[in-house]
């Protein structure tokens, strides 16, 4: 195989752009999904890595370093990566594909749609800075990726909440038939999951922690922000059960619908996405068909709006989905 040569776009510096999501002092893994792609290409030498021009902001440059010749790097062009994608995936690889999520959603999207999603190919789809892990503003902020993407048949959509969950998800990628896109955190991930007994499997959500009062259902870094929630709730009295959701689509409706019936409590949804067309839309409408009426329902979301650039912190605080303000808003509707 021969590939371009490996370059990536000179960009401004900034911390907004490549700013952690890990909180002081929180346990943090390096590069999950580059190192856990690595391990698993030893085992399936199908598989190879594509990007434009964003291999070491998608961590794939840790796949390119240990496989220089399975890795191709298709430059500032997204549609063609796509495209290609498709065309390795005919010729029987598993492509994983790398970019930003907003490029994936907004610019590659009918290439995804007609190219890799209808012929049903196995091309993984892992993108960065998902909802919002930039302060870049929002020619940087996929807060709509997963609403453009749920309506696409045959794509399974996945949201993973930390090192683990993303390590994990790797493999459960390259294992499923057809066509996956991953919200990908990148850089040094938090460390959380590993303390719940948590595996990851693909179109399973996962009870992390039971309650009485509330039932928070989470995916992404907000599953995060819903155990640390629990935890200052706890302080309070409230008893507070959280329900991981990685995989958004296929959704786990017969979990949720099960945790949700299964005592009368306060449901909140909570994600790193906007309000319209996520996981909240998605486990309402579950609800509603499943006949399970909650003691009441909430949502904590991005605003269908186009947001601030800035500091990640004030603007998490801004927009509601720091973990202080979800235990702010949470003990505002008990």
């Amino acid at each position: 195989m021969s590939n371009a040569p490996t370059h990536d776009k000179p960009r401004l510096k900034t911390s907004a752009m490549i700013a952690s999501i890990a909180g002081e002092n929180q346990r943090t893994e390096s590069a999950p999904f580059g190192h856990a792609l690595v391990e698993l290409a030893q085992q399936r030498p199908d598989i190879v890595g594509m990007t434009a021009d964003l291999a070491k902001y998608t961590d794939l440059h840790i796949f390119a370093q240990a496989y220089p010749e399975r890795f191709f790097q298709m430059g500032m062009a997204e549609q063609l990566l796509m495209g290609a994608a498709g065309g390795m995936a005919k010729e029987g690889f598993t492509p994983f594909v790398t970019t930003y999520a907003v490029f994936a959603s907004r610019r590659a999207y009918d290439f995804i749609h007609q190219v890799i999603a209808e012929e049903h190919l196995d091309v993984k789809i892992a993108c960065a800075l998902p909802g919002l892990t930039t302060g870049y503003g929002p020619s940087h902020q996929a807060t709509e990726d997963i609403a453009i993407f749920r309506g696409v048949p045959g794509l399974a959509i996945i949201d993973p909440c930390d090192a683990l969950d993303t390590r994990q998800a790797v493999a459960a990628m390259a294992a499923h038939k057809g066509p996956v896109y991953m919200r990908l955190l990148r850089g040094k991930v938090p460390l959380v999951l590993d303390e719940y007994d948590y595996r990851f499997e693909l179109g399973k959500a996962s009870l992390l922690r039971d309650g009485n009062d509330v039932l928070i259902i989470s995916s992404g870094l907000m599953t995060m922000r819903a155990l640390e929630t629990a935890d200052r709730l706890r302080q309070d009295g409230i008893d507070t059960a959280v329900l991981h959701s990685p995989t958004i689509k296929p959704l786990d409706a017969d979990t949720i619908l099960s945790e949700a019936g299964r005592k009368p409590r306060l449901v909140v949804v909570a994600e790193n996405h906007s309000a319209i067309g996520g996981l909240g839309e998605a486990v309402a409408h579950a609800l509603l068909a499943g006949g399970v009426s909650p003691a009441g329902f909430r949502h904590i979301a991005l605003p269908d709006a186009f947001l601030d650039a800035g500091a990640l912190p004030t603007l998490h605080d801004r927009y509601g989905i720091s973990t202080e303000a979800m235990t702010a808003s949470i003990k505002n509707w008990l």
